[in-house]
């Protein structure tokens, strides 16, 4: 293996992460956290699964930066859940904090990688890595909309009994309960959902995207979901370590397209070998826009909020 991917923060993302990365044989891994002891042994535990998964990735689990030095991508997870009595304001200034840290080091010894945040709230948690990283835009793409496209999917494929591999699912907008799910250019084998399902169920499939996190962290009681945030985050790395040209949603800082600019926001681009390759323009009805735009005014007042 020549290929290496970085991923820091060793929680349950972090660790889903990783070890997928390490049973598709993708690249080699590197999963670092500030805790000592625990990547060191999530690790260790997954190299020792690789010989049942007839994989020969390396998996090394640390507390240095040195070690993720020349990744060629780095996948950001860090960053602190929301506890008893700590604001919304709270939580974004403290994980930007260590989103700004985090970058410093990544940038310091992996200086052409192509960095993928997960940290929430993530559309934010972009615009601070690519301020602080000093990147192009193309190198540093946020893993949102291909988490909320499977839910949305996930959702099609069970109200109509199909196939999860017939439905194809379109989701705009910040990560977060603003985001803009689009029935019209959702579709199965090809015909869009509103021809499929009546407005109702409709309705009711866009609203539960837009609730799908809150939903888990409910059933949960504790904690939020990291299987399928894991997956997502898998499908972008594999397009670009293999420069796939994908189209997938990622969030994405855009400089006009949509009438949105200087802000990061989740969009259709196109993911290959150099990142995200091209954002993918589609024409949107008054409505769909009008969405969009109150997505993208949340995402700028968290912006404003850190002055990044």
């Amino acid at each position: 293996m020549n290929r290496k991917i970085s991923v820091i923060g060793s929680g349950n993302v972090g660790a889903t992460v990783a070890r997928s990365i390490a049973d598709k044989e993708l690249a080699d891994v590197v999963l670092l956290d500030i805790l000592e002891g625990v990547p060191q042994g999530k690790g260790l535990d997954m190299l020792e699964a690789c010989p049942i998964e007839g994989s020969d990735s390396r998996v090394l689990g640390t507390n240095a930066y040195a070690d993720t030095a020349g990744s060629d991508i780095v996948v950001v997870t860090a960053g602190l859940a929301r506890k008893p009595g700590m604001s919304r304001d709270d939580l974004l200034n403290k994980n930007a904090g260590i989103i700004k840290t985090v970058t410093a080091e990544v940038v310091r010894y992996s200086p052409d990688c192509i960095l993928i945040p997960v940290t929430n709230p993530l559309d934010a948690m972009c615009q601070v890595v690519y301020r602080e990283s000093g990147f192009p835009r193309e190198r540093v793409v946020g893993m949102a909309g291909v988490l909320d496209s499977a839910r949305m999917r996930s959702f099609i494929a069970e109200a109509l009994n199909v196939s999860v591999e017939n439905t194809h699912a379109f989701v705009l907008g910040g990560h977060g309960d603003t985001m803009v799910p689009l029935p019209r250019y959702s579709t199965v084998a090809g015909i869009p959902i509103t021809q499929l399902l009546d407005e109702a169920t409709v309705e009711a499939i866009v609203t539960r995207t837009a609730n799908g996190g809150a939903e888990i962290v409910k059933l949960l009681g504790t904690g939020s979901a990291y299987y399928a945030p894991g997956s997502a985050v898998v499908e972008m790395v594999e397009a670009i370590l293999k420069d796939k040209k994908k189209i997938l949603p990622c969030a994405v800082f855009l400089q006009g397209e949509y009438g949105i600019n200087d802000l990061y926001v989740g969009v259709p681009v196109k993911l290959g070998v150099g990142g995200a390759e091209q954002v993918m323009e589609i024409s949107l009805q008054e409505d769909e826009q009008a969405a969009l735009d109150k997505s993208a005014a949340a995402v700028k007042e968290l912006v404003e909020i850190l002055g990044v």
